[in-house]
């Protein structure tokens, strides 16, 4: 069988991580090899990044925030996505520069120029399909309601930025696709697997 890398975004609540490993899982029954990847890490150099990340105690700035996600992305590329591909495997991966460009871009504030020029300079392989499960910024709260992250914190305002981030990004990309995040798991897992098989 070919190889296919598919890549899973959208903004927090999505269901992303939840339709990720259904998404893995279906793959694997088919008979593929499926290597279910994350964004940032699935490399120790990529974990060690998502962790200082992950700190918010320590200061820093977006342009190295965006620095820093493409830091492990190239990692990442490079140890486990091309080998992989090369002999046969499917690839899903949660997150892509798709949630740069939403999250430190369009929702923080930092250049959409700098995302898309590493993009052209790290990125040597992007995904075959990158499904983005499109959920409006109100239901993307409801569901983090209660959660320990601190984007629920930052209010109503800047999910939707972080939504129309994504929804910007894909409006001049071929391999996007946009999913309905609306609904039952099992009804966004439908989705996202006829999408998947298509083509």
């Amino acid at each position: 069988m070919n190889s296919k890398f598919i890549a899973l975004d959208g903004v927090d609540g999505c269901g992303k991580s939840t339709q990720a490993a259904a998404l893995a899982a279906a793959l694997a029954e088919d008979g593929r090899e499926v290597l279910h990847l994350r964004e940032p890490g699935s490399t120790a150099f990529g974990e060690a990044i998502r962790e200082i990340l992950l700190k918010k105690n320590i200061p820093r700035g977006v342009t190295a925030e965006i620095l820093a996600f493409f830091t492990a992305r190239a990692q990442l590329l490079e140890e486990k996505i091309e080998p992989a591909l090369a002999r046969g495997a499917w690839i899903v991966c949660e997150r892509w520069v798709s949630s740069t460009y939403a999250y430190q871009s369009a929702a923080s504030g930092g250049s959409s120029s700098t995302v898309l020029a590493l993009e052209q300079l790290v990125v040597r392989r992007a995904p075959d399909l990158l499904l983005i499960l499109d959920l409006p910024a109100a239901d993307a709260a409801k569901r983090l309601r209660g959660g320990p992250d601190d984007i629920e914190r930052r209010g109503l305002q800047y999910l939707e930025k972080v939504r129309n981030g994504f929804l910007e990004y894909s409006s001049t990309r071929a391999f996007v696709k946009i999913v309905d995040a609306r609904g039952t798991p099992a009804e966004v897992g439908a989705r996202v697997a006829a999408e998947a098989r298509r083509g």
